[in-house]
């Protein structure tokens, strides 16, 4: 029996590809941007963490892609493991290598260099013989980057997530961490960039991360979601339950009022649902 229970736990462990456990950040030494940020992530999930801007969504994201340290940033608390195996004292490359992949705010393409040498750049940290079959890959999924044979500076918004998309798809990753990759694009580009990320999860099996505005839209097409307030987790559930959650409704999922603080909302200070 009590092998049978141990067996059960080794399992259930492996399923979790990301655990973030009680993490804290600090920046420059002084300022405390993450406080005890705990959240986990299924092997062939994607979850979604939500929050307003300033509520340390995209530092979370460095902290476990490993790009804190390039921003005079540390974890100072609190473990991050991956499968597993704790990264949260490894460099950015050897995360890479890993087989984690941040999608970064913004794109981040290299402007000067077309869309073909942009995912052959992806591909960096392998030494295999399939790169040229994977490029063939990521055409299949964004089939407008095989016509674009310019610089990718010239590509649309939307082309250059696209762009971004795939360079990420070059390393294959087992966890990919998509930050805001809705911002700047129309609703229509929107609509297929999210289409084309759940696609991905789907067909490739790719366990995703995503910080995302758009609450109503990553709710759409995540599983299991986080909302973040200040530095911390406040709430979370499956994507159903957020949906149908009324302080949710209210605060993400509103007619287009100006999106508010939970921490304003006093009937949610009396039934006491976070600290």
């Amino acid at each position: 029996m009590a092998q049978t229970a141990v067996a059960g736990e080794t399992e259930a462990a492996t399923q979790v590809a990301l655990a973030v456990n009680n993490i804290e950040v600090v920046y420059d030494e002084v300022i405390l941007v993450l406080r005890g940020v705990s959240l986990e992530v299924g092997k062939g999930a994607l979850v979604t963490l939500l929050g307003a801007n300033g509520a340390g969504k995209s530092t979370a994201l460095k902290a476990i892609s490993g790009l804190l340290k390039t921003e005079d940033g540390e974890v100072t608390r609190g473990t991050i493991a991956l499968n597993g195996e704790r990264i949260d004292h490894l460099a950015p490359e050897t995360i890479v290598r890993r087989g984690l992949f941040q999608v970064m705010e913004g794109r981040r393409i290299v402007e000067d260099m077309t869309p073909i040498e942009n995912l052959r750049l992806g591909a960096y940290t392998r030494r295999d013989s399939e790169i040229g079959a994977d490029i063939e890959m990521v055409f299949s999924y964004f089939p407008r980057l095989k016509e674009r044979t310019g610089l990718a500076g010239y590509l649309s918004g939307g082309e250059q997530q696209m762009l971004a998309i795939g360079r990420a798809l070059m390393a294959r990753p087992q966890l990919m961490l998509l930050d805001e990759p809705s911002m700047g694009l129309s609703p229509l580009l929107v609509n297929e960039v999210f289409a084309i990320i759940r696609q991905l999860n789907r067909d490739l099996g790719i366990t995703m991360l995503l910080v995302e505005q758009n609450a109503r839209m990553a709710l759409r097409c995540a599983d299991y979601g986080y909302i973040m307030e200040s530095g911390k987790i406040v709430l979370d559930g499956s994507a159903a339950e957020l949906s149908n959650n009324e302080d949710v409704k209210e605060f993400y999922l509103g007619g287009g009022e100006q999106r508010k603080s939970f921490k304003n909302l006093k009937s949610y200070k009396r039934r006491k649902r976070w600290l």
